[in-house]
């Protein structure tokens, strides 16, 4: 594995931040601009980077980008923080690209389980569901999954309501309850090593986010604490302060390679085996991230606690995206899974 970005990747890199800075929320107060916000979403969908993993029309399937190219953009959207579908719409287009079904006509998520561990899975009867429609503004739909007779998995497209801020304020989620699922005809149904090939990528944009939602902390912090003086200094200079953020750093840094790796992992790879990346990636980021968010409130002092200081924006889109596609022990039981050490989960689970 060459870590080394492309000159393509590092320009897809900076054009994803220049986007961030350019529109992403600079203050709490910030959330409630509706301007800036269609002004964010505007240019997300002029970069048309949802479709990164849609099928390349002379790609015999493939994807358009790679899956290290939809983690750079994952990584600068958690920076910001950006409070717009990427997330969601992302992981939903590779599902459709999986199971050969046409792109979405309209914005659609998924539909993850209550505790937002995997993938809702209807039996082969199924025709009802609920679950929580992630990253869902502006959806119209969620995709689940449905159990087929001969062992493989339909997608079912969810209609999904009104959202709700949540734990997260940058993606607010949908509670769906009881609500029609339509199989889609279009397509065919999904292999056991589609799923696991879904989860691994899903785990490694997830990862990313978490990696950019800690650099964003990080970075509030830093400059926080080359602002704020007591006792006649700047607290950047008190060397508590520094070994707190060094840490952070380190922690951070340490995210970055293990997501890059589960990322490549997940194109280059076989199914079991990049799924296996993506669980160390994610049990690492997922323990990582809220050391590293909650350091810099820590930072912030008296400031990091009140509802006017963005490090809790940051603190609290960690706390979910740890929890989407299972938490620290969830991914831990799927690493000794792979390799047979005990029980464990698989990708459904």
């Amino acid at each position: 594995m060459d870590v080394r970005l492309s000159a393509e990747q590092r320009a897809l890199r900076e054009a994803a931040a220049r986007l961030v800075d350019d529109h992403a929320p600079g203050s709490v107060a910030d959330l409630d601009d509706a301007a800036r916000v269609a002004g964010l979403e505007a240019a997300l969908a002029g970069a048309g980077w949802r479709e990164l993993r849609a099928p390349d029309p002379g790609g015999d399937g493939r994807p358009l980008a790679s899956a290290v190219e939809a983690a750079i953009v994952a990584e600068e959207f958690g920076r910001g923080p950006a409070d717009t579908p990427f997330l969601g719409p992302t992981l939903a287009a590779e599902l459709r690209r999986r199971a050969g079904a046409e792109p979405a006509g309209a914005l659609e998520t998924v539909l993850l389980r209550p505790d937002l561990s995997g993938l809702v899975v209807l039996d082969e009867r199924g025709t009802r569901c609920s679950g929580v429609a992630i990253d869902a503004r502006g959806a119209t739909a969620a995709l689940a999954l449905a159990r087929t007779g001969g062992g493989g998995h339909d997608l079912v497209q969810v209609p999904v309501g009104g959202t709700s801020p949540g734990r997260d304020l940058t993606r607010p989620a949908s509670a769906v309850g009881d609500a029609p699922a339509e199989r889609l005809t279009a397509g065919g149904p999904l292999s056991a090593t589609d799923i696991e090939a879904w989860s691994a990528f899903a785990l490694a944009l997830t990862c990313a986010d978490l990696v950019g939602t800690m650099r964003g902390a990080v970075g509030l912090a830093r400059a926080y604490a080359g602002v704020r003086r007591q006792y006649e200094a700047l607290i950047g200079t008190f060397q508590s302060v520094q070994h707190l953020l060094a840490d952070a750093f380190v922690s951070v840094e340490g995210s970055s390679s293990v997501t890059r790796h589960a990322a490549w992992a997940a194109d280059a790879l076989p199914a079991g085996e990049a799924l296996a990346a993506a669980a160390v990636a994610k049990a690492y980021c997922a323990r990582a991230a809220r050391e590293v968010c909650e350091t810099a409130i820590q930072v912030h002092g008296g400031i990091g606690m009140t509802w006017e200081c963005l490090a809790h924006v940051h603190l609290r889109r960690a706390l979910v995206s740890a929890q989407l596609l299972g938490d620290v022990g969830v991914n831990l039981a799927r690493v000794a899974a792979h390799h047979e050490i005990g029980g464990g989960h698989d990708g459904l689970r």
